[in-house]
């Protein structure tokens, strides 16, 4: 089944000028741009509750691979269709597969600054600020791992780029939204992106999507992991 709404399945509906909103999980009131056409709303916070989990998951994984890491944290329960959780996951599977391929960092401290920006990227981000929030994650992994500040130099730089090559990827495919397809099409960007930059050597395999029956918006044949298009 396409998953649509978290409450009742409904299709979503997103307003351009927002309006103010009373969340059907925790009844906080909050001005939104997104609600089911029956009007059921639920703020980011609730959406990704239980995101912080990705935190163990992530410490006990071995994989250098990030698409296989990703893949395992998006059948964790926090982890919907579509959502904000993505924001924090596609950092979080990179960092992991960074750390596991040789680089140096904390990877726990790593983890929680990850929650913790990535969290600060709302729903929606694709369509109203024209970045989605998978490939600000991609350069959130490079600004953790290299230590950029707003002060910053070449690390300054290389963040924007990691940033921007993962957007680029994800225009060129086009809408409309897909969290899963966005979120494999920065990862891939980010493996090539921290051989050429950064001297680590993540694993890369093929995606296959097994998400589209729950993607009310799949784009089919056009996505570059439809099963139709593996050889």
């Amino acid at each position: 089944m396409a998953e649509e709404c978290l409450i009742c399945g409904a299709p979503l509906v997103y307003l351009n000028a927002g309006a103010e909103m009373t969340c059907a999980l925790c009844g906080g009131s909050f001005h939104s741009k997104a609600r089911c056409s029956e009007g059921h709303y639920v703020c980011d916070a609730c959406h990704i509750k239980g995101v912080d989990s990705i935190v163990g998951v992530c410490l006990r994984e071995e994989s250098r691979d990030p698409a296989a890491v990703l893949e395992r944290l998006m059948q964790l329960e926090c982890c919907h269709m579509h959502g904000p959780e993505h924001h924090i996951m596609v950092g979080a599977a990179l960092l992991t597969a960074y750390r596991n391929a040789g680089g140096r960092i904390d990877l726990a401290a790593a983890l929680r600054e990850m929650c913790s920006r990535g969290g600060q990227v709302p729903g929606g981000a694709c369509g109203f600020w024209g970045a989605c929030g998978a490939g600000l994650s991609a350069g959130q992994f490079v600004s953790i791992v290299t230590g950029a500040t707003p002060l910053a130099d070449a690390s300054f730089a290389l963040a924007h780029r990691m940033t921007a090559r993962a957007l680029n990827a994800i225009g060129e495919v086009g809408g409309p939204r897909c969290c899963k397809r966005d979120s494999f099409l920065s990862v891939q960007q980010a493996v090539e992106f921290s051989a050429e930059h950064l001297g680590v050597e993540m694993a890369r395999r093929q995606v296959v999507c097994r998400y589209s029956a729950m993607n009310a918006q799949c784009i089919g044949m056009r996505c570059p992991f439809s099963p139709a298009n593996q050889k």
